[in-house]
């Protein structure tokens, strides 16, 4: 059971969900809907749950060759292929049928679009391009949209500014990762910016204009009524600290700076979530 569970990444699923349930908190203007909030939630996990099992069969491969997840239930033989491909698929039809029919249609549409761009867009393309980063980050961006549209049956410009703050937001993310493991990363055919271009200045490069360009973006909740002074004033503090961290990368490209950004980058989202729902609930 161990090894299933660690096909659906957990603490993955479980900033998704925390996404999810923003975006649900920010599209449920008319009051909350439990019923459709519980399945919402539940279709979201299955789904993410599904989409990071078959991501594992279809890198077992990949994941043999680095040492980061050569551990992992497949490449380590602790579970078949047969096995998890079937799970992968149960959950992953579970988790479509949960959205579309517990919450609405395009709650469910928008999972499987999630589901199909990562699988067979974002995946195959990391052995071709370091441009996969920004394809990934299209899917990664979903969540939030699911949760408002599930509450909403809607998306509305509210909804598109929560998927652009976690859009921008997974580049610096995810960028670090690269850095930090771009020798793992090489051996498995991997083509991420740092394994294409060594000195990681592009890398660190794009990691502060990300960064920069998260902090305006991340403001917009004031302008559209989701949160008021408060949260402008801690989504300025806190993007000028995650600017910061992205900036000393630039100046000294090393493991250590790259870890310290990934770091910021996990504290980041949820600060910045905490904030905006607390402050929209004062309103």
């Amino acid at each position: 059971m161990k090894d299933y569970l660690a096909l659906t990444k957990p603490r993955i699923t479980w900033l998704i969900l925390v996404s999810t349930g923003v975006g649900y908190y920010f599209g449920a203007r008319l009051g909350w809907n439990w019923y459709t909030l519980f399945h919402t939630i539940m279709g979201t996990g299955l789904i993410a749950s599904g989409t990071a099992a078959l991501n594992q069969w279809f890198e077992r491969d990949a994941d043999a060759k680095m040492r980061r997840t050569q551990m992992r239930p497949l490449p380590s033989g602790r579970l078949s292929p047969r096995k998890a491909l079937v799970f992968s698929i149960f959950l992953s039809i579970a988790g479509f049928v949960e959205l579309a029919w517990g919450a609405n249609l395009l709650t469910g549409l928008l999972g499987l679009f999630t589901l199909l761009t990562y699988l067979f867009i974002y995946t195959p393309l990391k052995s071709r391009s370091p441009h996969s980063t920004t394809v990934g980050a299209i899917p990664g961006a979903m969540p939030p949209l699911i949760g408002f549209a599930g509450a909403a049956a809607t998306l509305t410009t509210e909804a598109w500014i929560l998927g652009a703050i976690l859009f921008l937001w997974q580049f610096p993310h995810f960028y670090a990762i690269a850095w930090m493991y771009r020798e793992d990363y090489e051996r498995a055919g991997i083509r991420m910016l740092p394994v294409v271009e060594p000195d990681g200045e592009s890398t660190a490069r794009r990691m502060v204009f990300f960064s920069l360009a998260l902090v305006p973006i991340s403001l917009l909740p004031r302008f559209w009524a989701m949160a008021g002074n408060i949260y402008f004033a801690g989504a300025v503090l806190i993007g000028a600290m995650f600017v910061y961290y992205c900036w000393r990368l630039l100046n000294d490209r090393t493991k250590v700076r790259a870890r310290s950004v990934l770091l910021a980058s996990v504290v980041y989202l949820p600060i910045l979530y905490g904030l905006m729902v607390l402050d929209r609930a004062g309103l």
